[in-house]
C-alpha cells in the first residue's frame, strides 16, 4: 500500500467507494426495514451524511461508519414512527368512534386519490413533492440532497403542486 492514504472527500474515491459498498448497503437497508423504498431513502441519507462528512472519516472505517449511519437512520425511524403513533392514540381528536361511516370511507378515499395522484408525478417532481411536503425539507436541502439547481426545485414542485390541484379538483394541498 503507498504512503499516500485515499481520501474519500476526492470524487473519484467516494465514486469507488460508493460503487463498491450501494448494492450490500441497500440490501442491510431493506433487510432492516423490509420495504425498497425506504431503503432506499436510508442509502442516499448515508450516502449524503458520508459526503458532508467526508473530511471527518477514515478511509478505512468508511464501510463501518456507512452501515452504522444506515441503522441510525433507521432506529431514528423507527423512534419518529413511535412518537407518531403515541401522540395519534393520545390526541383525543384522533378518536374515530364519533365520525359518521360516511365521513370515515370520503377521507380513505380522499387518501387514496391523493395517493394515486402522487404516483402519477413524473418521479422529479414526485421525490421533490415528498421531501418538501413529508419529510419538511426546504427548497434549498432538496437541491443539495438531489445535486441539482434550488430553481430545478421550485420548477419540479410548481410542476407537481399544479397536477396535484387539477386531479385533486381544487382540493387545497
Amino acid at each position: 500500500m503507498s504512503s499516500s492514504k485515499p481520501k474519500l472527500c476526492q470524487e473519484s474515491h467516494f465514486n469507488t467507494f460508493y460503487l463498491e459498498h450501494a448494492q450490500a448497503i441497500n440490501n442491510f437497508a431493506f433487510y432492516k426495514c423490509g420495504d425498497s423504498a425506504v431503503s432506499l431513502d436510508l442509502v442516499q441519507d448515508a450516502f449524503s451524511k458520508i459526503w458532508e462528512n467526508c473530511a471527518k472519516i477514515n478511509f478505512e472505517k468508511a464501510k463501518t461508519y456507512l452501515f452504522t449511519t444506515v441503522n441510525n437512520l433507521f432506529l431514528n425511524t423507527v423512534r419518529h414512527q413511535k412518537v407518531v403513533l403515541n401522540y395519534a392514540k393520545a390526541s383525543p381528536y384522533m378518536d374515530r368512534t364519533d365520525m359518521s361511516p360516511e365521513y370515515l370511507l370520503e377521507e380513505e378515499e380522499f387518501k387514496q386519490k391523493l395517493q394515486a395522484v402522487i404516483a402519477d408525478l413524473s418521479e422529479e417532481q414526485r421525490e421533490v413533492f415528498l421531501l418538501n411536503r413529508i419529510e419538511d425539507k426546504k427548497y434549498r436541502e432538496i437541491a443539495e440532497l438531489l445535486n441539482i439547481s434550488q430553481k430545478t426545485v421550485e420548477k419540479r414542485m410548481s410542476g407537481a403542486l399544479k397536477i396535484l390541484r387539477k386531479k385533486m379538483e381544487g382540493i387545497e394541498i
